[in-house]
């Protein structure tokens, strides 16, 4: 579990930090352009491999390869996706 004060181990004074050189570096008027550039490319990579997946799946079931398994994992990953959304549900900004 995360524990509030820490973030992938990094402590809220190693986040200001980090927030305060990204500022000086690349000024508060273009984060939200490189945040925005960098969310579209996750979306990009989430869809490609969404694809992948898809593919890999339609050829296993075409050559008869037992499939149940990789339900059982997705199953197990929407647990974990359902958890953190209520986790980070009530971070998140409202828009």
């Amino acid at each position: 579990m995360i524990h509030l004060g820490t973030f992938l181990f990094i402590s809220g004074a190693e986040i200001a930090v980090i927030v305060l050189i990204v500022v000086m570096v690349f000024g508060a008027d273009k984060i939200p352009e490189i945040a925005r550039g960098m969310g579209k490319t996750m979306r990009t990579l989430k869809d490609a491999t969404n694809d992948i997946k898809s593919e890999i799946t339609k050829s296993a079931e075409n050559h008869g390869i037992d499939t149940s398994i990789t339900k059982d994992i997705n199953s197990e990953i929407n647990k974990v996706k359902d958890e953190l959304e209520e986790f980070t549900g009530s971070v998140r900004r409202k828009m």
